[in-house]
């Protein structure tokens, strides 16, 4: 695989071989991140989880102090009354079952999260191959299902994501542009670990954490030290 110029000097900066800590590492992949847009920091989690156990599945959403950096486009599945809330809230596109038709057929996917009263759940449930893939389904455990559409939509424009194990059952979030201060990617790091590592399964026998990296969208991954941070 061929890398550009700015990847490879880019990659200069970061030894290898180190087990950064996590301030330092901020550091490196805030001067490696060299493009031409503000690209995004991103934590890469290797686990010891397998998540083809239901016991063993990590799945939660945190409020990052700083939020992310992006905006965000709410899709909420809602009626009556909570159609009207939800709108007055700020969300960016509301509706029912009409909504099918155009997602299914027409592909039309112009949102980042959706959320869902929970009597809407049977009609979001129809959309189940399309959004599910994409990690788009509303979920109770990241507060996706809700009567309280205020809230949820509150706390995804300032900053809710969420954090799920992909199928090699490693979590990709991410922490913040690479415009942010150390000091705001310090915090939503922080405050990141802090809810991955509370998520820990209580049936997990090995190790949890194998290897926690940060890069930004086009630079090299920046290894930190795991002990440190489960310390």
């Amino acid at each position: 695989m061929k890398r550009g110029k700015r990847y490879v000097e880019a990659a200069k900066l970061v030894d290898r071989a180190t087990l950064y800590d996590a301030a330092d590492a901020i550091a490196l992949v805030k001067k490696a991140a060299a493009a031409k847009f503000d690209e995004t920091v991103e934590l890469h989690i290797r686990t010891g989880c397998d998540g083809r156990h239901a016991d063993q599945q990590i799945r939660g959403a945190v409020v990052l102090p700083h939020g992310t950096g992006k905006t965000v486009r709410i899709l909420v599945f809602a009626k009556g009354a909570k159609a009207d809330e939800a709108e007055a809230a700020g969300a960016d596109y509301v509706g029912a079952e009409e909504l099918i038709p155009k997602i299914q057929n027409e592909g039309w996917l112009d949102f980042d999260v959706v959320v869902a009263t929970p009597d809407m759940m049977g009609v979001v449930g129809r959309l189940g191959r399309v959004l599910g893939p994409k990690g788009l389904m509303p979920n109770p455990k990241a507060g996706t299902v809700t009567m309280d559409v205020t809230k949820a939509i509150n706390e995804i424009k300032a900053g809710k994501i969420e954090y799920r194990l992909d199928r090699t059952n490693i979590i990709h979030v991410p922490v913040g542009k690479a415009s942010f201060t150390e000091e705001q990617l310090a915090d939503n790091f922080q405050t990141l670990m802090d809810a991955i590592i509370k998520a820990k399964p209580s049936t997990l026998k090995g190790v949890y954490l194998k290897s926690v990296a940060l890069s930004s969208t086009m630079g090299p991954g920046v290894k930190l030290n795991v002990a440190k941070l489960m310390g």
